[in-house]
């Protein structure tokens, strides 16, 4: 029998806490990355970029003298749409490129729902001490469902083989991410959906994650590497929006997605989108979190729009 999807929408849930929406108004924070680039292997043909930059990055408080005029146009037109847009958008990207990160809006942690797979299947490698080639069948067929359809079933099997909460932690830890608190709980009282969708985290930290898969050589292994990101760059197409939106069809994108109901009346959403993006003149990784959204069509389109301004004004 075919193991149940990650269905997008329930028409009824129980109570459980709200959280309140919110505008907005923030501005462009910006980081200098410092570092010579680094060749790494291809992972696939489709590979979003056959040589990335391993890069330390450094904050500065001044900014005026480091951004293009693109990014302070790519500023005001995200100031623009955040203030048109109900709920509360954080971003943030790395432009491998450019050599050169930035965020924007608060720095709250925010539930992860589904982007929490790709943590979950990169602890579960890192775990293993091996590789990709060490999981079993079982394991790779769940992986595949995990990353590429977004099955909480297979998602559940494999947070607990890679240790549940106290391994991912564990793995996160390594990897220095100090916002991202792994769920307690699978099941969870009051809540309807798999536990470890309570995960939280911040854009930050998942910009940590994506450097440790696709751009360091510490944590995991080119092999390990490579799998991961061919499952992200084989997501079904119903899952392809958020990083991917605006990105025209001849460049390369891997991404994980997740969205959440998080009260009982579908009123209040959690949107995220987390991936690579190279093509065309760019090279960037990049996540988006979006909360208090009045609906799960409302944030995809915001998480759309938003990856649309990315794309357009990352190119120098």
């Amino acid at each position: 029998m075919a193991r149940p999807k990650h269905r997008r929408r329930r028409s009824s849930m129980p109570p459980m806490y709200l959280l309140v929406p919110i505008i907005v108004a923030g501005g462009l924070i910006y980081f200098l990355i410092a570092g010579s680039p680094t060749k790494q292997p291809t992972a696939t043909s489709t590979s979003p970029s056959s040589t990335v930059r391993s890069s330390t990055t450094t904050t500065s408080s001044t900014t005026s003298t480091t951004a293009p005029s693109s990014q302070a146009q790519l500023d005001g037109a995200l100031a623009t749409l955040s203030h048109q847009r109900s709920g509360s958008v954080e971003i943030a990207v790395d432009n491998l490129a450019a050599n050169r990160s930035w965020s924007y809006g608060p720095t709250k942690p925010q539930d992860e729902a589904s982007i929490v797979k790709v943590n979950i299947l990169a602890a579960l490698l890192a775990n293993g001490g091996g590789s990709a080639n060490a999981l079993t069948t079982g394991q790779r067929q769940l992986a595949t469902e995990m990353i590429e359809e977004s099955d909480n079933d297979a998602a559940t099997d494999l947070w607990n083989a890679a240790g549940a909460g106290v391994g991912i932690g564990k793995f996160d830890s390594k990897l220095g991410l100090a916002a991202t608190t792994p769920s307690p709980c699978v099941v969870c009282k009051g809540f309807p959906w798999p536990g470890w969708g309570l995960t939280t985290t911040t854009p930050l930290d998942q910009l940590k994650l994506l450097r440790a898969l696709f751009v360091s050589k510490v944590y995991l292994n080119p092999v390990d590497r490579a799998y991961e990101l061919q499952l992200m760059q084989s997501v079904v197409p119903d899952e392809r929006w958020g990083v991917s939106g605006g990105v025209p069809s001849n460049a390369s994108v891997a991404l994980k997605n997740g969205w959440l109901p998080l009260n009982s009346a579908d009123t209040d959403w959690q949107i995220n989108s987390i991936g690579w993006v190279r093509g065309d003149g760019r090279d960037y990784l990049v996540a988006l979190m979006s909360t208090g959204n009045p609906s799960e069509q409302y944030g995809i389109e915001t998480l759309d729009s938003v990856s649309s301004l990315i794309w357009r004004y990352s190119n120098s």
